[in-house]
């Protein structure tokens, strides 16, 4: 039985957004039934500005989860921003995904990409590789491209990400050749590159009120005292803090090095928790 965070649970039993929007700017379809996993991704966009995000899919726990998150951070988000988000942001949001289920948040990078692309009336780029995956209908470029993103060294690691090879298995010894060209020549371009993946200053927030709720103010609220975010700029944290921790006290840490140390490790280690006077 595969292990899920709280967050996926809470996205799966509760999922947001769940819907389609009438006369979206944008929309996204990808995937399909007989592969066992589909979504329809919907976007109201105002002034280069998604204002609304909504959600039908067929899918498992994971796709209905990954689905619903995608929908919470891209909301607010310029286009060009949102553009950013990978299939491995999605799966941070939800606080991870088991290795066998990321294949699921890949779908919902998809669908983003394709609801963009239809909103700026261009043509999604497409993978019109060899397929060599009959089972899904993967393509040897879409192989490609997981591996190149995401770092993948392993044919088991490509049917998590892909769903390649996860049928019939005849297809194990072309995605093992594969996996060894992309290796073998790291610096060839099979398919455009991101740069280095950045967190938007929506998920960054999100994640700094997620810790402060989840880790910090119960903490601080045994000794009669509390925590507000104010203001993030950049790696600046500008926090409102009242009262003491009684646990900081014992460790001789203050209580601002304590909420810089909470959030360094689970957010970003540059973080700079000030205090707001």
């Amino acid at each position: 039985m595969w292990e899920y965070t709280d967050k996926v649970k809470e996205h799966f039993m509760n999922p947001l957004n769940v819907g389609e929007i009438e006369n979206a700017e944008g929309t996204g379809d990808v995937g399909s039934l007989a592969c066992g996993d589909a979504l329809k991704l919907t976007l109201k966009i105002v002034d280069d500005i998604i204002v609304d995000a909504q959600f039908k899919t067929f899918g498992c726990a994971s796709a209905i989860a990954s689905s619903s998150a995608l929908t919470e951070m891209v909301k607010g988000l310029p286009v060009d921003e949102a553009a950013k988000i990978t299939n491995e942001d999605i799966a941070q949001f939800l606080g991870g995904l088991p290795k066998e289920k990321m294949h699921c948040s890949v779908m919902g990078r998809e669908a983003l990409e394709a609801a963009i692309a239809n909103y700026k009336g261009v043509p999604l780029r497409v993978a019109e590789g060899d397929v060599v995956c009959e089972c899904f209908g993967v393509t040897d470029l879409e192989v490609k491209r997981a591996i190149q993103e995401s770092n993948l060294h392993t044919v088991e690691e490509v049917t998590n990400f892909t769903k390649a090879g996860g049928g019939c298995g005849k297809c194990h010894d072309r995605l093992q050749e594969l996996i060894d060209e992309v290796q073998k020549d790291s610096t060839a371009k099979i398919i455009p590159m991101k740069g280095p993946k950045r967190m938007t200053t929506l998920q960054k927030i999100k994640m700094i009120e997620e810790v402060l709720e989840r880790e910090i103010r119960p903490v601080l609220k045994k000794d009669g005292g509390d925590i507000e975010l104010v203001d993030v700029d950049g790696d600046y944290v500008l926090v409102s803090l009242r009262g003491a921790c009684g646990s900081c006290a014992k460790s001789q840490t203050t209580l601002k090095e304590y909420v810089e140390k909470k959030l360094r490790e689970q957010v970003i280690d540059t973080l700079i928790v000030e205090e707001d006077k």
